[in-house]
């Protein structure tokens, strides 16, 4: 069975509602491994945090590699400040305060 090809992709600046329905559609749409770039953003919503959630929830629960990679400081802080890191897949270890 060909494995199915990684889904890179980048969250955008500034996620807020707004630019959530663009991420849920690329997230839907995806197959196989999920690699989301959080590198570039510097404030991030609820609605992009239950996106990313039931995102990792779902690649999970079918077996799929899902990671959240290059995290910029606001984002860490963020999902820090809402209980999520470990929800998120983020090693506390690698992000300290």
């Amino acid at each position: 069975m060909p494995s199915q090809p990684e889904v890179a992709l980048s969250l955008p600046t500034h996620g807020s509602t707004v630019t959530a329905e663009d991420l849920r559609d690329r997230l839907v749409a995806a197959v196989g491994a999920i690699e989301i770039d959080a590198g570039q953003v510097e404030s991030v919503g609820q609605a992009v945090l239950q996106l990313l959630l039931a995102a990792r929830n779902d690649a999970e629960a079918s077996g799929r590699p899902f990671a959240i990679v290059n995290p910029s400081q606001p984002f860490v802080d963020r999902v820090r400040a809402c209980g999520l890191a470990a929800p998120l897949g983020l090693v506390e270890e690698e992000f300290p305060a």
